[in-house]
């Protein structure tokens, strides 16, 4: 048989992993089975385990694609000028968590809420999504730290503080939408609002 070349292997890997995905986001990581995966691709088994040689490869590869995706979200951000007011980052937010899997026969924000779980068993999936987070705060303190620069924030502000509450609220974006009820920008940013004046001791209006 003639090589495959190179990119005809990797539109093979990333066939498996969106067959995968799809999986993972019906039926949950520990309920889907290779068998599933490979039903799925349409591929012989030989051809599957050619490139993942079990289904926790295809967890581990699941839950990093799940964590690029929000980083991505905050690298767009940082490389726009001028830089994005909060109001329009906790928009952007609220959208990707939203509109993220539309059209598609996979939702990477499902998977991402297993991953969490996911890491907490695997040392090895831990310390990578650890990793991602730090590396996540760091992009939004540097967001805050041009607010700062830029006057949108006070001047005691402190952008690490910043960064961190905008961090937790991506969770909970994702929780919101598939557990509760998607969260709308307006209903975000005027909580915040709300919450800030009653922290400050603020009278509110």
């Amino acid at each position: 048989m003639p090589r495959l070349s190179e990119e005809r292997r990797e539109e093979r890997r990333r066939h498996i992993l969106i067959s995968a995905w799809s999986c993972f986001s019906r039926n949950g990581f520990h309920a889907t089975s290779m068998d599933d995966v490979i039903a799925a691709t349409g591929m012989s088994s030989s051809a599957v385990y050619r490139y993942f040689r079990s289904k926790d490869d295809l967890i581990d590869a699941a839950a990093d694609e799940a964590l690029v995706l929000v980083r991505d979200l905050f690298e767009r951000l940082l490389e726009r000028r001028p830089t994005p007011s909060p109001s329009e980052v906790l928009t952007a937010m609220t959208a990707e968590a939203r509109d993220r899997g539309e059209g598609q026969s996979y939702d990477l924000t499902r998977i991402a809420i297993q991953a969490w779980g996911e890491a907490l068993r695997s040392p090895e999936l831990e310390v990578r999504t650890r990793a991602f987070y730090l590396a996540m705060r760091g992009s939004l303190a540097e967001l805050a730290r041009r607010w700062h620069d830029e006057g949108i924030t006070p001047p005691q502000a402190d952008p690490e503080q910043i960064a961190t509450v905008l961090m937790t609220l991506m969770p909970g974006l994702l929780v919101g939408r598939h557990l509760v009820a998607p969260v709308a920008a307006e209903q975000l940013i005027g909580g915040l609002g709300s919450l800030a004046s009653a922290l400050d001791g603020s009278p509110t209006s």
